[in-house]
């Protein structure tokens, strides 16, 4: 049961698919966060740590999420994330549930950009914000964009520091690390 709990958390937070031009609350709904079953951490898992959601929502502690999960660290000021949504949001809506999406809004001073950058960029999966940079240390983050693949144990399997280059990338990942083809 904690694992369909967890699962509808994310997946009941943007499993439809939004257009480049969503409602604006369509956008909203898709940025809603839900909380998850508390869990043990695991280790090599999540940090500890419970982060405010961008749009409605609870805060979400890191270390409850299981996966198949892809966690996007970005920004709205980051180029290289600007590059790389594209591939997130089809990854969305290939992955059909198979997958769950989180996106972490990392170090930015105005979060109501950061929700615009979302919907402009049809990232309609629950988002969460790092203002303080508190999964800084323990993902190692030295700056954005980084993506961690976490699979349905909550361990973080691997993690890609930089700018997804390309679809084909971010999908072989997906099938590589988390074992699900799309």
């Amino acid at each position: 049961m904690p694992a369909v709990a967890a699962s509808l958390f994310l997946a009941a937070c943007g499993a439809e698919a939004i257009s480049s031009a969503p409602s604006p609350e369509a956008a909203e709904q898709a940025l809603a966060c839900e909380a998850a079953p508390s869990k043990p951490p695991v280790s090599n898992g999540l940090p500890d740590v419970s982060l405010p959601c961008l749009g409605d929502g609870p805060d979400i502690r890191l270390a409850d999420l299981r996966g198949p999960l892809v966690v996007n660290v970005w920004a709205q000021w980051c180029g290289p994330c600007r590059e790389e949504a594209p591939y997130l949001a089809e990854l969305q809506r290939k992955a059909g549930g198979k997958v769950k999406l989180l996106g972490i809004d990392y170090a930015d001073p105005r979060s109501e950009l950061a929700v615009q950058f979302a919907r402009e960029h049809g990232l309609a999966y629950p988002h969460l914000v790092d203002a303080e940079k508190a999964v800084q240390q323990p993902l190692k983050v030295g700056g954005p964009p980084l993506t961690a693949f976490v699979d349905e144990d909550g361990k973080v399997v691997y993690v890609h520091r930089g700018v997804l280059k390309s679809q084909q990338e971010l999908d072989q990942l997906v099938q590589d690390k988390l074992g699900v083809t799309l």
